[in-house]
């Protein structure tokens, strides 16, 4: 069976609450799934997320990658040998993490499908239940407070907390979200690049200090500042996350060289799809690096498709992965669902995608 065609879908995904960051806010998903169809009609679906502020990628990017360079490798083509045409699709064009990773997905999804086994069981796990955490937006004290209250409420009990704005004082946000949720909820603190070095050391040593219990602390300096970085982990008790910073295996070996970081954030839209994730990941377990699995705001194809690796992953840490819960409707038929904070994959064969939703 060889692939004969590749198609590309724009979707507008609306979400129920904006999403604020150090680096953006945004109140829709933007998205292109991918479709890849062999010659017996059998489709694989991927997702390459538009994310101007992380990954320079856009839809209109995205669609001429996918419909060009990346299409060209792959149709004609069988996914047999799946490591084989992952390597060809990473190599097929420089950049373009987000388009890869849809092909690339869309063709491990493809090959589930034709050997009529769920996702995870082709990536070597039974697992269909995995937990997440949740996202507080970064914003004004008490509407951070209040958000935390009313993630616990809706059943989670992870909770990663958005800083590093320049807005309020970060560590009184920690404090009240600490005293809203009380010692049961574990939390977690991303800043986006948004503190510098010593600033960062500043403001973790006084969040350790007030007993605060931060499970880990995620990029707070510069991506392209691995000294900084590193200058950071060495300085503080509370475990430091790379997300930014590590794109690839050879960024990983970087940061594993200088002990930049306690832990690795493998992303699918950074790296470019689970073939590279999964040389990613051996990375980090061969040199013993602790990794979260995350995604950018996406849809149920892309979290699906990172639920799917997670699920793999010996890792203590609960991954980081409830984009879709944000959305007012998933845009395709079939796929994850969330019970709480659980995860649940279809167990069926792929991603448990069955097409494009009618629109509302």
């Amino acid at each position: 069976m060889t692939i004969t065609a590749v198609r590309t879908h724009r979707v507008s995904a609306p979400m129920h609450t904006v999403f604020a960051t150090a680096l953006r806010s945004t109140s829709t998903v933007e998205s292109v799934l991918v479709e890849v169809e062999d010659s017996d009609g059998a489709v694989g679906w991927g997702e390459g997320v538009q994310t101007w502020r992380i990954t320079g990628d856009s839809l209109a990017s995205i669609e001429a990658a996918v419909q060009g360079p990346l299409r060209d490798v792959v149709v004609g083509r069988s996914v047999d040998d799946l490591h084989a045409l992952s390597r060809v699709v990473e190599d097929a064009i420089a950049g373009n993490t987000a388009a890869k990773a849809a092909v690339d997905v869309a063709l491990y999804d493809l090959a589930a499908r034709q050997l009529a086994v769920p996702l995870t069981r082709l990536l070597g796990s039974a697992t269909c239940r995995l937990e997440t955490d949740m996202t507080l937006s970064v914003g004004p004290v008490e509407r951070m407070a209040d958000a935390a209250r009313g993630r616990v409420a809706d059943g989670f009990g992870v909770l990663k907390v958005k800083l590093g704005d320049g807005g309020s004082d970060d560590v009184a946000r920690m404090k009240a979200v600490r005293a809203a949720v009380g010692p049961g909820a574990r939390l977690r603190v991303d800043a986006n690049q948004g503190w510098t070095p010593r600033e960062s050391v500043r403001i973790v040593r006084t969040l350790e200090d007030a007993g605060l219990d931060i499970e880990l602390v995620e990029q707070p300096v510069h991506h392209d500042d691995l000294d900084g970085l590193a200058y950071v982990t060495s300085r503080v008790d509370t475990p430091v996350l790379a997300d930014e910073a590590v794109w690839s295996a050879r960024d990983a070996l970087e940061v594993v060289r200088r002990g930049a970081a306690d832990l690795l954030n493998i992303k699918l839209a950074k790296c470019g799809g689970l073939g590279p994730a999964l040389r990613l990941l051996a990375v980090a377990e061969a040199s013993g690096t602790g990794v979260l699995v995350g995604q950018m705001m996406e849809t149920h194809v892309g979290t699906g498709a990172g639920a799917a690796l997670a699920a793999v992953v010996a890792s203590p840490y609960v991954a980081d992965l409830d984009a879709a819960w944000w959305l007012r409707t998933s845009p395709v038929r079939g796929g994850l669902t969330y019970e709480g904070s659980t995860i649940v994959l279809p167990d069926s064969p792929g991603l448990g995608v069955d097409g494009l939703a009618e629109p509302a």
